[in-house]
């Protein structure tokens, strides 16, 4: 899938989402927010999709939302107000447990930020930067500030969240927002090399083990133990389960099918 707001462009098993309005620094805009939820929709179905890197063209990673052309940046969804849906984007919680990779090349904020919190990893080029402004111009952070508090220690997150201001990628690492910073002209190398590094687990259990990590996190203890075992049930009996077993009997490389 390519559209002139973002690009879904696969390699193997390796998704690489980018957002592609360089000249607006990523600005989400409406078609920009349709071009993203399409293309993470098409991660989500894509059976040969293992990981996605999401990136973004140009300078930055993404602006946040576009103050120059605001409508349709959370979506469309007409007639509606109080039933305006919410799961809808991948920064809202669009479920996707195939696992990602965030590859932060420059300013990332607002929206851009909540995406990157959404993904399990967060690589930051040096030349990366971090803000939640809202609070600046008037506007709460409302994902954010559910997503954030998780990520880091909640000084951190408040002090990301009530000031609007802009900490670099060092400062990022320092409070574990951004797992590692890299130079800038290996980032992508350095998030291909991740993302082949994680399709070398069988897809489905990385992503059953990827979805208990993160629900567990919520869920009661005994809750989160029986649903663990059951999928764990479930994902023994698949064909990859079978194969895994076979190839390391036969001391060779698996060959998953992700079914």
């Amino acid at each position: 899938m390519t559209s002139s707001a973002a690009t879904y462009e696969r390699d193997g098993h390796v998704a690489t989402i980018t957002y592609n309005r360089p000249e607006a620094l990523n600005a989400i805009n409406g078609a920009m927010r349709r071009a993203l939820d399409e293309a993470w929709v098409t991660f989500r179905e894509d059976t040969e999709a293992q990981v996605a890197i999401v990136t973004g063209a140009g300078r930055a990673f993404c602006a946040g939302a576009d103050l120059k052309d605001p409508d349709g940046s959370t979506g469309d969804w007409p007639g509606s107000f109080w039933e305006w849906p919410t799961i809808t984007t991948f920064e809202s919680g669009m479920e996707i447990w195939k696992p990602t990779i965030a590859a932060v090349n420059g300013p990332c904020i607002g929206y851009g930020l909540t995406a990157v919190l959404a993904c399990d990893f967060v690589l930051a080029s040096d030349r990366a930067a971090f803000a939640y402004p809202e609070v600046r111009i008037g506007v709460p952070t409302i994902v954010g500030a559910l997503r954030l508090p998780d990520r880091v220690a909640w000084p951190d997150a408040l002090e990301l969240l009530l000031t609007g201001e802009t900490i670099d990628a060092e400062r990022a690492k320092e409070m574990g927002l951004a797992w590692k910073v890299i130079p800038h002209e290996d980032l992508m190398a350095e998030a291909r090399t991740l993302a082949d590094r994680l399709c070398a687990g069988a897809p489905l259990a990385v992503r059953a083990t990827n979805e208990m990590a993160r629900r567990g996190r919520t869920l009661p203890w005994t809750e989160a133990v029986r649903m663990g075992e059951t999928m764990r049930r479930v994902a023994s009996n698949t064909a990859d389960a079978a194969e895994g077993i076979a190839a390391w009997q036969e001391g060779r490389p698996p060959n998953w099918q992700a079914r």
